[in-house]
């Protein structure tokens, strides 16, 4: 079954309770989104949903808060898996503010950071997880997580848990929990792996369809230059000049790709972080909480990374390098033109990705509008790399240095080599 009326109402009218009613009214949640419209009724009435719709059209509260009304009122846990560490972060934090209030616990469990705090956190029963496949299994593995208790469970971002690789963690999760629960998949396309899913693990599930898999936000204005790799980064100095007032999120399509960006970026005069697998989890939550603070304009990221960027003013997403897989495409502009805001996405593409382009247009069912290059700026003087000599004295005056002075040598020493290898020839003449 498929639904894809757009009339929002009120949540008053979605079959809430009041005591949750009265949170989300203190929250500043008075009307639902689209998604949000059409999955909690169903979901409240403890039927399978899968649900596809863009990034940022408030799926969180879709599959939260039947989630924290069930909870509520019966036994059990809930768990959501989803791809990212940041993600995870984002939406236990969305969470908490709901629950909190009404007396349920909720907990993360990512990859990056210490298991201690989080093996303590699962002793004291949450009534919610929400994890990462990756480090959930690892302390599956341990003993000290244990799903015999979930009774629901939600896949938000499917389909990015399964570009990154997670299938093999996803099905020893569904063959561990319990048969006898409520399932919620939400993904923004619909790839057969995903279809094949759902059949052998859920029951009859409602499909509700916002917008067809693949279609980007109307609230979002696309365009394509055409530009060769050696010109990319001119073009990038002339549109953030032009756009030197939006907070801007730029992609790049590999992690070295986005430390070099980030880099060049800063050389322009911009304010600029960076956030990528290589950076630890206490830097990437630096850098995304700068951001989103306003300390820093713009953020340059990698796709995987990117999971999770909920910065609700971000205007401008530009794609410095197309991305490998298409449907992250949509993900990618899904950063900005959110919560009905209007945004901008600009694209670069190298004149030999003519079909990488065919391809995005097909699945946006959209062509791309492509511009005219604008005058470009001289190549501004690469920035200096410290001298990695030098990087590794500055390390080693960090900490106090030991007494590394070597004894002077003395011809007297008993055993040193010289006396030894003497010893030795004398007793070769003797024999």
């Amino acid at each position: 079954m498929t639904q894809k009326e757009q009339n929002t109402g009120r949540f008053c009218d979605l079959g809430i309770e009041e005591k949750l009613l009265t949170t989300l009214t203190k929250k500043g949640f008075t009307t639902p989104t689209p998604i949000q419209h059409q999955v909690i009724p169903g979901a409240l009435q403890g039927k399978d949903v899968v649900g596809i719709a863009q990034t940022g059209t408030g799926k969180t509260l879709a599959f939260g808060i039947p989630m924290i009304q069930h909870l509520s009122s019966q036994k059990g846990q809930g768990l959501i898996l989803v791809p990212t560490r940041e993600l995870a972060l984002q939406v236990e934090a969305s969470l908490r503010q709901i629950c909190g209030p009404i007396g349920l616990r909720s907990t993360a469990l990512i990859g990056g950071t210490a298991k201690g705090p989080q093996i303590k956190a699962l002793r004291q029963n949450p009534h919610i997880i929400i994890a990462t496949p990756g480090r959930l299994v690892d302390l599956m593995d341990m003993g000290v997580c244990r799903l015999d208790k979930i009774t629901l469970l939600t896949f938000d971002e499917a389909d990015r848990m399964l570009d990154i690789g997670f299938l093999p963690q996803i099905k020893r999760i569904l063959t561990t929990i319990p048969k006898k629960r409520q399932t919620l998949l939400f993904s923004a396309t619909m790839p057969k792996t995903i279809s094949s899913l759902a059949r052998e693990f859920m029951n009859m599930p409602l499909r509700i369809e916002i917008a067809p898999q693949g279609t980007s936000s109307e609230t979002i204005e696309q365009e394509i230059f055409m530009v060769s790799k050696n010109s990319k980064m001119r073009l990038l100095d002339s549109l953030l000049e032009e756009y030197k007032t939006n907070t801007t999120l730029i992609f790049s399509r590999t992690k070295h790709g986005a430390k070099r960006i980030a880099r060049s970026v800063r050389n322009m005069g911009h304010t600029a972080t960076e956030i990528h697998s290589n950076r630890s989890q206490s830097q990437r939550k630096m850098a995304l909480d700068g951001f989103r603070k306003g300390k820093f304009r713009i953020m340059v990221a990698t796709d995987i990374a990117a999971r999770g960027i909920d910065v609700k003013e971000i205007s401008l997403v530009i794609n410095f390098d197309l991305p490998d897989s298409t449907e992250d495409y949509v993900h990618r502009i899904g950063r900005t033109g959110r919560a009905g805001r209007m945004g901008k996405a600009i694209s670069f593409a190298e004149p030999s990705q003519k079909f990488d382009i065919k391809k995005i247009e097909r699945l946006i069912r959209k062509t791309l509008p492509k511009s005219a290059l604008p005058a470009l700026p001289p190549e501004r003087e690469k920035p200096k790399q410290q001298d990695k000599r030098v990087q590794s004295t500055a390390r080693q005056d960090n900490f106090p240095r030991r007494n590394n002075k070597k004894k002077p040598f003395s011809k007297n020493r008993k055993h040193s080599f010289g006396h030894r290898n003497k010893n030795r020839k004398k007793a070769l003449i003797a024999q």
